[in-house]
């Protein structure tokens, strides 16, 4: 048997973030509040897609992957909310 190899192995080039936020003073609610608005937006255009779909503008492809990438979103921003509502509670049950 030959052994398998991968030929012109090459490593991805990871590009540099220069724009990373430095600016620490950034509220807790307007980043919770940006996370909200753009999870409303995955969904108007979910609802858009499938009213495309519907008329037979697009196919199912897209229209599925749209819809995921809102329910992913949308579980992600739950699960934020779940932890901070834990630790809201905890810090309230806390003895000083």
């Amino acid at each position: 048997m030959n052994d398998i190899r991968i030929k012109d192995f090459q490593q991805a080039m990871v590009q540099k973030i220069d724009n990373v936020n430095k600016n620490p003073t950034e509220g807790f609610g307007k980043i919770i509040k940006g996370a909200i608005n753009r999870v409303d937006g995955l969904e108007k255009d979910s609802n858009r897609s499938i009213m495309e779909l519907l008329n037979g503008k697009k196919d199912i492809h897209e229209t599925m992957i749209n819809l995921q990438k809102t329910d992913i979103s949308m579980r992600l921003l739950l699960t934020v909310r779940n932890k901070a509502v834990e630790a809201y509670r905890e810090i309230m049950h806390m003895n000083y």
